[in-house]
């Protein structure tokens, strides 16, 4: 038997020419392909509705721990003037709107993950004051968390005067413990705690939505410690800004860096449901935005 030998044939000059192909066809689909959006982009972040107040007065109860003669009594109520207009938020900042800063990696996830369409909630201030400064690069505008006051003067009727309504009687303290006790009770009672769909709470007579919900909201006010005399005249006051004031159902003020008042850090009252935020928007224009609030 006669073994015939199989001639091979040289393949090399096919091979080349389809792996120069097959590289061709690769670039041109890396080309092709869609390009996934950068959520960083300013041109990709909508901006958020906003309702403009136009300049005015508020009188109000204003912030603080208030001691007469070391006396725990309300604080005193003061007129604030605003000179500018306020552009704050229509809505609370949503858990989609927070994603983008945190995928932007310029915010810290939140303690709670949340669904769409509802509030970001288990932020804290410094995460607060995060997203403001993510919001204002990539708009380029200056966001930035409302004061107390601010946050009263857009609450309008839904802003909640803390006072206990008691007459000051150094020689019976125990009155207001009691009254204090009540209060606190009363608003325990009161918790909801899963937030709402945004909207769900309605529109005050400002048009800005879920205000006093149970969402309570960062603003940028220090919480502070005042002693009076017997007159009512300003003896000392301890600022804290460690400690920040919220706004929601109830004034409250929370360590800055706590997402969960629940879990401690509340300085002030019964611990909120849920800590959130909105956000104004600052001109900053000559003039400034402190003539935004007349002292």
């Amino acid at each position: 038997m006669t073994v015939h030998a199989v001639q091979q044939k040289d393949l090399t000059p096919l091979i080349l020419p389809a792996a120069l192909l097959a590289l061709a066809l690769s670039a041109l689909a890396v080309q092709l392909a869609p390009t996934l959006p950068d959520v960083s982009r300013s041109s990709d972040i909508m901006p958020p509705a906003t309702v403009t107040l136009p300049p005015g007065h508020l009188t109000y109860r204003v912030e603080g721990h208030f001691l007469r003669d070391n006396v725990p009594m309300d604080a005193p109520i003061a007129t604030v003037a605003f000179a500018r207009p306020l552009e704050m938020m229509q809505y609370q900042v949503s858990v989609e709107d927070y994603a983008r800063c945190v995928a932007d990696k310029a915010c810290a996830p939140p303690l709670n993950p949340g669904l769409d369409g509802t509030p970001v909630t288990g932020v804290s201030y410094q995460d607060a004051v995060d997203y403001a400064t993510w919001m204002s690069r990539v708009t380029n505008d200056t966001w930035a968390l409302p004061t107390d006051a601010e946050w009263a003067y857009a609450a309008a009727e839904r802003f909640e005067d803390d006072a206990l309504g008691l007459a000051d009687n150094p020689a019976n303290p125990a009155l207001r413990w009691i009254a204090d006790y009540r209060a606190e009770a009363a608003r325990n009672r009161t918790a909801e705690p899963a937030p709402r769909p945004l909207g769900g709470f309605g529109a005050n007579s400002n048009g800005i939505m879920d205000m006093s919900g149970n969402v309570w909201e960062w603003t940028d006010t220090c919480h502070r410690r005042v002693h009076v005399d017997a007159a009512g005249n300003l003896v000392s006051e301890q600022p804290a800004c460690t400690i920040r004031v919220l706004e929601g159902k109830h004034r409250t003020a929370i360590s800055f860096f706590i997402r969960d008042a629940k879990s401690g850090g509340c300085s002030v009252g019964i611990p909120p449901d849920n800590l959130g935020f909105r956000l104004v928007r600052r001109d900053l224009e000559p003039g400034g935005w402190l003539d935004w609030i007349g002292r």
